[in-house]
């Protein structure tokens, strides 16, 4: 411990600024410059670095030019921490930011061990995580295309009376609709082509995620969370892809900050005040607990579209799965007490984590067939 260097990379699309934290306390702190962003010049740092005999110990905040550079830095036999930029620690009175002054700082907090590193997933996980992530920027097109579209019927004064939007009597309403102005109704085609192809577009995404989740090493995970009444085959798939390995959280309390539904809090002295949520951490991971936990509305059920997909998983997940039933299908007692149904839906949510936690541990926790 007392002979490493410490590099602080500030990492940008073309350049990278490094810092190197000698050991100790009183250990110098010095600024070395600028490199190109791109593999030789990162291997050529690394021999420069390493020409000291000292072991190097790199961190650089997790950003937009994702992993390569920690892969090729543990490849090269070196520790690196791709560290969380929401949990660095800054100075309020602080109001300089440089690219300097960032590995500078990442280079001191890193020697004092202040930095909190990240889950960094491997190549296979990124790729689902991708195209998990494309499914959710899709149906964020899927919706905005519909939104579209109503406000301009709304604008028209066409209004559905009855039943459910976008189902199939909505859409043959729509199809029976002649405006007027030849302008109008090309904007109107335009709106309902804009829908269609948003909505053929992610039925694609979802039959890609389906094709290739039998060859994903976290399949058994996938299966075993669907053991849960409002996780189906999607949100199971974004929750094992946004949180990887469950494992690394000792406690579901931990799992339950990452995902963000727990209150905000600021006390001081005798003084106690809880606020609303504090949404940090995984949102995407939080937006599918947040809509699974609706399920929970009705009372403890196994449905008959469950039962075949948890016939196979292991006795102990099937009754981790009936006891959150028994324990979170209380939305109506609390909505009772006067709960706003939001409120009582995020408290569903959070106590939900406890019991994909307990679930996911169990599968990713046992031994693998030989």
């Amino acid at each position: 411990m007392d002979h490493i260097r410490f590099v602080g990379l500030d990492i940008h699309k073309e350049r990278i600024s490094i810092a190197v934290a000698e050991s100790g306390r009183g250990g110098s702190v010095e600024y070395l410059g600028e490199i190109a962003n791109d593999p030789d010049a990162i291997s050529k740092l690394c021999d420069r670095l390493g020409r000291s005999g000292k072991p190097l110990a790199f961190c650089y905040e997790a950003g937009p030019c994702g992993y390569g550079v920690y892969r090729q830095l543990t490849s090269l036999g070196h520790r690196c921490d791709v560290v969380a930029p929401s949990l660095i620690p800054r100075k309020p009175g602080d109001r300089v930011k440089t690219n300097r002054r960032d590995a500078t700082m990442l280079a001191r907090l890193n020697r004092a061990g202040e930095l909190t590193p990240v889950w960094v997933p491997d190549p296979d996980h990124e790729a689902m995580r991708d195209l998990i992530r494309l499914r959710s920027v899709v149906r964020q097109m899927v919706t905005r295309a519909r939104q579209h579209l109503q406000g301009f019927l709304l604008r028209h004064g066409r209004k559905h009376e009855r039943g459910t939007a976008w189902r199939k009597a909505y859409r043959r309403w729509l199809s029976t609709f002649a405006f007027d102005h030849p302008a109008q109704q090309i904007a109107f085609q335009d709106y309902v082509d804009a829908v269609t192809d948003a909505e053929r577009r992610l039925q694609q995404v979802e039959e890609q995620i389906f094709s290739l989740l039998p060859e994903w090493n976290q399949r058994p995970v996938v299966d075993a969370l669907q053991a849960m009444r409002g996780i189906a085959l999607i949100n199971a798939v974004v929750l094992v892809a946004e949180v990887g390995d469950f494992t690394r959280f000792s406690n579901p309390r931990q799992l339950m900050a990452y995902f963000g539904p727990v209150p905000g809090e600021q006390s001081s002295g005798e003084t106690v005040w809880r606020g609303g949520i504090t949404k940090t951490g995984n949102s995407h991971a939080r937006r599918a607990l947040v809509e699974g936990a609706w399920a929970y509305r009705m009372r403890a059920r196994i449905g008959r579209h469950k039962v075949d997909r948890i016939e196979a998983l292991p006795k102990v997940v099937r009754d981790i799965g009936w006891k959150a039933q028994i324990r979170l299908c209380r939305y109506r007692r609390l909505s009772a007490r006067g709960k706003n149904a939001n409120v009582v839906n995020v408290t569903i949510a959070r106590e939900m984590v406890g019991f994909i936690w307990s679930i996911a541990c169990t599968v990713q926790s046992a031994p693998k067939a030989a």
